[in-house]
C-alpha cells in the first residue's frame, strides 16, 4: 500500500466567478459610489471629533485599502476593525456569505460567520474502491487535508478451473485488506481531528466490505454512503457530500426541534425563548444551543435600536447568545426551516442540569 498524505490534488480550473475579488472587480462605478457612500454616511452619524470619530475614520480608510488587495481566491470576507483598540482581522473564507453587510456597533456581529460554520462544518469524506481511496478533511467549503491510499491490484488473469478459483481468492483477500487498511486509515484520520460527520463513496464491491472492517464509532459517524466513481474530482466530490449533509440536516432539523420542544413540555432538560435561554446561559446550564437560521424569527424583549448602522434587536440577541455558547462550550445548532422554531421564539437549549 502507498499513503501519500497531504499530496493528492486534482488538476482542475479554478471558478473564480463567485469569489469576493470577482464581485468587487465585476461592480459598476454606481455600485462602488453606493457602497462608498455607505460607509461614509454610517461614520457621519457620529460627532464630527472625538476619538469614536477618529477612530471610525482610520478604520474606513484602512477598509478601503485592504478591499484593493482581497485573496483572488477569496468566497467570502469578513473584517472586524477598530484603530482605537488597535484591532484588524480580516478573515477570507472559501465558503460564500450571501450578502455585503456593514455594521458600526460596541460588539462584533458574529451571527453571519457562525452560520457559514454550520452550513459548511467540518467533516470526512471518503472516496474508494478495491484498490485506491482518497480520504479527505473538509471544511469551511474548502480541503483541510487529503491523504491518498493505493494497494496492490489483483491483475486479469484468463485461465479457468483451479486456476480461476485461486485468482479469485486472492482477488478477494486483496480486496479484504485493501478494505481493512482504508477502515484503519480513515478511523486515525476521524479520531486524530475529532471529527463527528463522514460521508463514504465507493463502488458494490468494495462497500459491503468496508462496512465489515469500520470500528463501530467510526462507522456511527456515517451520514450516509454513496456510489461515486473513485475518479470524480475534488471539487465536485465536495459538492456532492455538501448536498447529502444539508438533505440529512433538513431530517434531524425536524427531529431536534421535536425533541426540544417535547423536552420543553414535559419539564425536562430544555428551555425555549430568548430570555430563559439567556437566563440558562448564566447559570452554565446550556449544553446546546438550537437556534433559527433566520435572524428575523428570534423574538426579544429588549428595545430595538434606532441606529441603521447597528444590527437588529434580533440578530443582537443571536450575537449574544453565539458569543455565550462559544465561550462555555455549549455547542450550536442552526434549524434551516424558520416556521419550525417560531413557535417558541426562534430559540431554546438542551440543557446539562436543572435547578
Amino acid at each position: 500500500m502507498n499513503r501519500q498524505p497531504a499530496l493528492w490534488r486534482d488538476r482542475q480550473e479554478a471558478n473564480v466567478t463567485g469569489t469576493v475579488a470577482h464581485r468587487i472587480s465585476q461592480m459598476s462605478a454606481d455600485q462602488r459610489a453606493a457602497h462608498a457612500l455607505e460607509l461614509a454616511e454610517r461614520v457621519r452619524t457620529y460627532p464630527a471629533s472625538g476619538p469614536e470619530r477618529e477612530s471610525l475614520d482610520r478604520d474606513a480608510e484602512r477598509i478601503r485599502e485592504y478591499l484593493a488587495t482581497v485573496d483572488a481566491s477569496a468566497n467570502g470576507l469578513a473584517i472586524f476593525a477598530c484603530s482605537g483598540a488597535n484591532l484588524f482581522e480580516a478573515i477570507t473564507l472559501a465558503a460564500p456569505i450571501d450578502a455585503h453587510r456593514l455594521y458600526i456597533s460596541d460588539r462584533p456581529h458574529l451571527y453571519p460567520l457562525a452560520r457559514v460554520l454550520d452550513e459548511y462544518p467540518r467533516y470526512v469524506g471518503l472516496l474508494t474502491d478495491t484498490h485506491s481511496a482518497r480520504i479527505f478533511v473538509f471544511a469551511v467549503n474548502t480541503t483541510e487535508k487529503t491523504e491518498l491510499i493505493e494497494s496492490e491490484k489483483a491483475k486479469h488473469h484468463k485461465q479457468g478451473g483451479w486456476a480461476q478459483a485461486r485468482y479469485q481468492r486472492h482477488t478477494e483477500n486483496l480486496h479484504l485488506h485493501h478494505a481493512k487498511e482504508v477502515a484503519d486509515a480513515l478511523a486515525r484520520v476521524v479520531r486524530d481531528e475529532g471529527i463527528e460527520k463522514v460521508v463514504v463513496s465507493g463502488d458494490q464491491v468494495i462497500l459491503p466490505r468496508l462496512r465489515e472492517q469500520l470500528p463501530k464509532d467510526v462507522a456511527e459517524r456515517i451520514v450516509d454512503m454513496l456510489t461515486l466513481d473513485v475518479r470524480t474530482p475534488e471539487h465536485e466530490f465536495l459538492a456532492a457530500t455538501l448536498a447529502t449533509l444539508r438533505k440529512q440536516d433538513a431530517v434531524t432539523d425536524r427531529e431536534r426541534v421535536d425533541e426540544l420542544i417535547g423536552a420543553y413540555r414535559a419539564n425536562g432538560l430544555a428551555c425555549v425563548g430568548v430570555e430563559a435561554v439567556r437566563q440558562a446561559f448564566e447559570l452554565g446550564q446550556v449544553d446546546e444551543l438550537v437556534i433559527s437560521a433566520s435572524p428575523e424569527t428570534i423574538k426579544d424583549v429588549q428595545p430595538e435600536s434606532q441606529e441603521q448602522s447597528k444590527p437588529t434587536k434580533e440578530e443582537r440577541a443571536a450575537d449574544e447568545l453565539i458569543l455565550r455558547a462559544r465561550t462555555t462550550s455549549a455547542t450550536i445548532r442552526f434549524i434551516e426551516d424558520a416556521s419550525l422554531l417560531k413557535p417558541v421564539g426562534g430559540v431554546g437549549a438542551f440543557l446539562r442540569f436543572k435547578l
